[in-house]
């Protein structure tokens, strides 16, 4: 695979990495709606950051504290659930309000993403699982997972510098145009900006029962 291709295949792992629904682009919509395109984009900067981070502490060999101590991945179930219910009750509470006419400093969203993405189980799993997998030199042969006549089309070389270099641009790339997308639908329509809000609150509420039950109800 030449060095351009690795780099592809780093950004569709980061778009796929970003896009999915969750408590990220939960808030990252909360206040692309409520406050505009740049709060939007300095939202999902907070949680891009956090990636960074995951990413260095891949590299340091952290995984292996992190996979050997069970009562650490119980409190980072357990503070990330909480967090994430009381973040919640601010989404119900910012749909109430006067949205855009509301001022808040800019650097709201970068904090809130940032200390959601570093609370959350799940993120710092990936990064000390799956991420390790990335920065270990080696051949990951796509394709083939689906069909074994498909072997060898899409081979991607972990611990390539353009592999991770392509993964952040693929974030960064949704990071910019997530929250323009939501931005312009906005103005389109005021009621649109509740229904967003509302909507953050149940996937960020959601997603902090289960993190909560994870230890509670094991």
């Amino acid at each position: 695979m030449t060095l351009f291709e690795t780099a592809l295949a780093g950004v569709a792992f980061g778009l796929a990495l970003a896009a999915p629904p969750g408590p990220m682009n939960a808030v990252i919509a909360e206040e692309s709606v409520l406050r505009g395109w740049r709060a939007g984009f300095k939202t999902g900067l907070g949680a891009m950051t956090a990636d960074v981070l995951f990413f260095l502490l891949a590299l340091a060999g952290v995984a292996t504290f992190i996979r050997g101590t069970p009562a650490v991945q119980d409190a980072m179930f357990l503070g990330g659930g909480a967090l994430m219910l009381y973040f919640a009750y601010g989404a119900i509470r910012g749909a109430r309000g006067s949205f855009r006419t509301e001022a808040t400093p800019e650097s709201r969203g970068f904090r809130k993403a940032f200390v959601l993405s570093v609370s959350n189980p799940y993120q710092i799993l990936f990064w000390l699982t799956a991420g390790v997998g990335l920065l270990t030199p080696g051949t990951v042969d796509v394709l083939s997972y689906a069909s074994a006549s498909l072997s060898g089309l899409v081979v991607v070389e972990t611990g390539s510098v353009a592999l991770i270099v392509g993964l952040f641009c693929g974030v960064a790339g949704w990071i910019v145009c997530f929250p323009a997308a939501l931005s312009a639908a906005e103005s389109r329509t005021e009621s649109f900006a509740p229904v967003v809000a509302y909507g953050s609150a149940v996937v960020l509420g959601g997603f902090g029962i289960y993190f909560l039950a994870e230890v509670v109800l094991p």
